[in-house]
């Protein structure tokens, strides 16, 4: 347990998506160095296999077309504004899974359609920074007890 009665995910935003221990996994700087160097494609594709998400899902919500992702090299470092993106999404799998107890609850949630997100699964709407507002708030409702 860590402050304020609230535990510590498994992964941190870092882990997840490097797929390493990091050594201070909770510095926000790490994060914001994380999101301006970028990283190489085959940490995204990684990542995006850990939560679940095909290449067409990860596409839309990072606002590249699913053909561009893939004409990446492996190797070859993302660009700064697809990082940052993954990285918003990195933080909110961690939520959600701190939310939820475990990573595959939260991975259900996350994809089952939802009268709170009109009939849509809340994944849907992670092409927008409203959309991801949206499922943070209703995460902190989940977490709350409070349902609409």
């Amino acid at each position: 347990m860590v402050a304020y009665g609230v535990q510590r995910p498994v992964f941190s935003v870092y882990d997840l998506l490097v797929g390493s221990r990091h050594s201070n996994p909770s510095s926000g700087f790490d994060i914001i160095n994380l999101a301006r160097k970028g990283f190489p494609k085959s940490v995204l594709v990684s990542f995006a296999k850990k939560i679940s998400l095909n290449i067409q899902e990860l596409a839309g919500i990072l606002h590249i077309s699913e053909r561009t992702l893939q004409r990446y090299e492996d190797d070859a470092i993302i660009k700064t504004e697809y990082a940052e993106k993954a990285v918003e999404l990195a933080r909110l799998y961690t939520r959600g899974e701190e939310v939820f107890g475990s990573m595959d609850k939260f991975k259900i949630w996350i994809k089952t359609p939802s009268v709170i997100f009109r009939g849509e699964a809340p994944v849907t709407i992670l092409d927008t920074s409203a959309g991801f507002d949206m499922v943070f708030k209703e995460l902190g409702r989940i977490e709350h007890g409070i349902f609409a």
